[in-house]
Parts: structure tokens; C-alpha cells; sequence
């Protein structure tokens, strides 16, 4: 019940920051990134947040091609923002686990790498699922959006990869599932960096 509450919040912030028109990438990247920060790590949460933003931008299409096209491409791209900042987080937990050493083993660590390569699979087929149950107005766009991701890639996927380039484990078929003191420590990692931004947001609007 909590998780459906939250996941109707989390779709009427994202149709907000679509129908505003302005600035749309950072209302949706810092939304995303705030609900993934409130959500324990792990790859059903992740999928939670990308199919409740994404059903929030589809319900709030605007009627023209043109705008619906611009307004859909900058929500995903916020999302993207936001997940890469998601491998960023897990990349910061897995690099102190490594350096602590305590009793890290190498199956944690190939699941984490694992799971962490995933989330670029899983937000695509996620907005891929969604764009099958959306309205008319925004199905073709949301298939087009995961095509183009699926054939060009995503800022999270190039994170992910330049992640793998460093550490070389074989192995990689593992499920991807996250430990619980890795996804503790990338929760709190994630949790620090939607503060900074919130923060950061603040400070803007002080501004004159």
C-alpha cells in the first residue's frame, strides 16, 4: 500500500514537470533521482521509479507532435541523468567495499557489476513496457525513445561500461542481484548526491 502511494506521488510529480514545459529534464532528473534515493537499491526499485516517471510523462503529453516529441525526449533524458547518477552511486559503494577489504569476495563483487550493467537493460525494456499500455498520443513516441536507446545506448549504459573496463572479472552471467551492504552503502551514496542537487536547487531559486 505504502510503495502504491509512492508510486502514485511519483507519477503525478513526473505528469507536473512534463506539463510545465520548462526546464524539464532537471525537474525530472531531480524527482527520479529523489525517489531512487528512498527506495532501497536494488533492480525492482529502480524499475519501480522508471515505470512510475515514465506513466507520469505519457499521461501528460501535450496534444502537438512537435512539443510532445521535444517534451518526452528531455523527461528521458532526465531520467537518464538520473539512473547514471544511480551506477555513479553503486560504483562510489563498490570502490569501498574494494578498498576496505573486509571479507569482500569476488562473486560480491561480480554481482554488484553484474546488477549495475542491468540498469541500462532495465530502464529501456521498463519504458519499452510501458509505451505498450500508454495512450495513442504517446506510445509512439515512448517506442521510438526506447528504440533510439536500445540501437545508440544511454549515458547510463557508457557509465556502466567504462565501470566493467576497470574491473575484470569473468563471470558476468551472475543475475546481477545486489548484497545488502552494497545496496546499503549505494543507497547512502545516492541519498548524498539527491541531497547536493536539492540543495544546489535552492540555491538558484535564492537568487534574484
Amino acid at each position: 500500500m505504502v510503495e502504491d502511494r509512492k508510486g502514485e506521488a511519483l507519477r503525478k510529480a513526473a505528469a507536473e514537470a512534463v506539463k510545465t514545459g520548462e526546464d524539464i529534464t532537471r525537474r525530472v532528473r531531480d524527482l527520479t533521482l529523489d525517489a531512487l534515493s528512498n527506495r532501497r537499491f536494488d533492480r525492482e526499485g529502480i524499475r519501480d521509479v522508471v515505470r512510475a516517471v515514465t506513466e507520469g510523462m505519457a499521461a501528460a503529453v501535450p496534444a502537438s507532435g512537435g512539443s510532445m516529441r521535444k517534451a518526452m525526449g528531455q523527461a528521458f533524458r532526465g531520467m537518464d541523468e538520473a539512473l547514471t547518477r544511480s551506477v555513479e552511486a553503486g560504483e562510489e559503494a563498490l570502490r569501498k567495499l574494494v578498498a576496505t577489504g573486509r571479507s569482500i569476495g569476488d562473486n560480491e563483487v561480480k554481482q554488484a557489476l553484474a546488477g549495475l550493467k542491468k540498469i541500462e537493460e532495465d530502464f529501456v525494456a521498463t519504458v519499452s513496457q510501458v509505451a505498450e499500455t500508454s495512450n495513442e498520443r504517446a506510445r509512439p513516441e515512448l517506442r521510438e525513445l526506447a528504440r533510439r536507446a536500445a540501437r545508440a545506448g544511454t549515458e547510463t549504459g557508457r557509465q556502466a561500461a567504462s565501470l566493467m573496463t576497470e574491473f575484470t572479472f569473468s563471470g558476468m552471467e551472475l543475475a546481477g542481484h545486489f548484497s545488502a551492504r552494497f545496496a546499503q552503502m549505494a543507497s547512502g551514496v545516492l541519498a548524498g548526491m539527491a541531497d547536493a542537487l536539492e540543495k544546489s536547487a535552492a540555491e538558484r531559486q535564492k537568487k534574484p
